[in-house]
């Protein structure tokens, strides 16, 4: 049922668009009721961003055995999804749509954005296993290191993200977050700031 959700709801979107799609229509070419939809999805604006960027489940995760390769193993699992076509003409409705919707907000926040900082939770704490950070790091930290340097290049600023940006991009957040933790070093929640 999933499945026919979701790809109903790709193909309307390709059919009718963002704003004229309604869950209506996605719940007659799937075949389902309406009340199936939302109990899967909050709202039209969730279950698009789930057909279109990112499942509510993350993929398992495999280490690669470095902070860089597992920061670009990540981010490049998401490049595919945020950089496909629909995600990127859908991106602006979307952040449109969670900036007035705080129920949508903090819905976004405790499924999918903790999800995300929950990888970057286990990526941490395996580099600090292996003595490559000196420290834990803030996992939303890293997250907007990573994964918003990738959104504001593919939705506001528009740039041509390929492999080499994406390749440079973890090894920037790396070593931002070696920065960090050298910097925080012996101050576990990061409270203490430099003047």
């Amino acid at each position: 049922m999933d499945h026919s959700i979701l790809q109903a709801t790709r193909e309307l979107l390709d059919e009718v668009g963002y704003q004229a799609l309604t869950v209506d229509q996605v719940a007659a070419r799937a075949g389902v009721g309406k009340a199936a939809i939302y109990r899967r999805h909050g709202s039209k604006a969730e279950m698009v961003f789930v057909a279109t960027m990112h499942e509510q489940q993350l993929p398992p995760w495999a280490g690669t055995g470095s902070l860089r390769g597992d920061l670009l193993a990540l981010v490049r699992t998401f490049h595919a999804r945020m950089a496909a076509p629909a995600a990127r003409r859908l991106a602006p409705a979307l952040i449109g749509e969670l900036a007035v919707n705080p129920e949508l907000n903090a819905r976004f926040r405790d499924t999918f954005l903790a999800a995300e900082q929950a990888a970057f939770a286990d990526i941490i704490d395996q580099a600090v296993a292996r003595g490559e950070l000196a420290g834990p790091v803030d996992p939303a930290m890293a997250h907007l290191l990573l994964l918003g340097s990738l959104a504001s290049a593919l939705y506001i600023l528009d740039l041509p993200v390929d492999d080499a940006m994406v390749t440079d991009l973890a090894a920037a957040a790396a070593a931002g977050m070696t920065a960090l933790a050298d910097l925080h070093r012996g101050d576990p929640d990061g409270s203490a700031r430099p003047r």
